[in-house]
């Protein structure tokens, strides 16, 4: 029930009701409403500034905030997986492949080198989850430069390997006379006496005993660069040209089976026995040469002997007997 309100009248020395006009009581009302609106914006404001109350957006933004945050862990998680991977894949690249293929191995400074100058995460800075950002990118763009120097050095590895097949094939590896067609291994790589003037001299190659006629074999993959008569001494000769600076020489033929620029596979049949130009009888001279030199060719026999039959050549081949040119 309302207060009924009076004041003092001079004139009539009396106490009157006062009365208060409607419109007034709507001003009235009106301020009120205004008031209390500005009140409770004012305390809304001060609420939201606060943090003690989230407006929808504000809390699909964290969610979204934390699931961002769990998805940089995960894939933090990942890194350090492949990194596990990669490193394994390293480390064989370095002790097993590498080292197989006479490579220089790849320095640890230049797999996991950083990037060094100007800033190149200032972009990423200034944010709450800044730390987070810039550290996943920094490891994510060293791992993909690992990653690019690994794949170089596979490539390389790649490019070493189908060389050292090549190598493998083109080597001179195997004797050129089946050990079935010898009569015997007649003499060896060193000093010798000469059949003709019996002198001790440097004999270059290895002489293989065999009836005339017995079939020679490459030695090794390559291309025939002589198939004549026109060297001193040699008679009806063949040259190979193996590459990688390997070549290999078959003298004293009775026939050839190639001609010169013909391709010839290991174990290809190149001529026959004989003893033309300066030999005392029917055999095979066989020389070897790496980069113009001549070398032993008893070393080259691991494709066609086994550890015995090594073994009695090589006894054979280092007696000082007569040669047979």
């Amino acid at each position: 029930m309302s207060k009924v309100k009076y004041y003092y009248d001079r004139e009539t020395l009396s106490y009157r009701k006062i009365e208060v006009k409607k419109g007034k009581k709507i001003r009235n009302f009106l301020v009120f409403l205004l008031a209390s609106f500005l009140f409770g914006m004012i305390g809304l404001f001060t609420l939201l500034n606060t943090g003690l109350v989230n407006t929808p957006k504000e809390l699909s933004t964290s969610r979204e905030l934390k699931q961002y945050e769990l998805q940089f862990e995960l894939l933090n998680k990942k890194m350090e997986q492949m990194e596990e991977v990669l490193t394994d894949i390293e480390e064989r690249d370095n002790n097993i492949y590498r080292l197989y293929f006479e490579a220089n191995p790849i320095p640890e400074e230049q797999r996991k080198a950083g990037f060094g100058g100007v800033n190149r995460y200032q972009a990423l800075e200034g944010f709450d989850n800044s730390k987070i950002i810039v550290n996943t990118t920094r490891r994510l763009e060293i791992l993909q430069k690992q990653m690019v120097v690994q794949s170089k050095s596979l490539d390389e590895i790649t490019k070493l390997a189908e060389n050292k097949e090549k190598l493998l094939a083109t080597i001179p590896a195997i004797q050129p006379v089946n050990n079935k067609d010898l009569k015997r291994m007649a003499s060896g790589f060193g000093w010798r006496t000469d059949p003709f003037t019996k002198a001790r001299k440097m004999h270059w190659g290895m002489d293989f005993s065999a009836p005339r006629g017995t079939p020679v074999y490459a030695s090794g993959d390559g291309v025939v660069k002589r198939s004549d008569n026109r060297a001193a001494g040699y008679g009806n000769h063949i040259r190979i040209e193996h590459g990688f600076g390997y070549e290999s020489l078959y003298a004293h033929l009775s026939k050839y089976n190639v001609r010169k620029g013909q391709k010839v596979k290991r174990g290809d049949l190149i001529g026959y026995i004989g003893s033309t130009g300066r030999s005392e009888a029917p055999h095979l001279h066989y020389e070897v040469f790496k980069d113009g030199q001549r070398i032993n060719p008893i070393n080259f026999y691991y494709g066609s002997l086994s550890p015995a039959e090594y073994e009695e050549l090589l006894h054979v081949a280092s007696q000082e007997n007569q040669s047979l040119d």
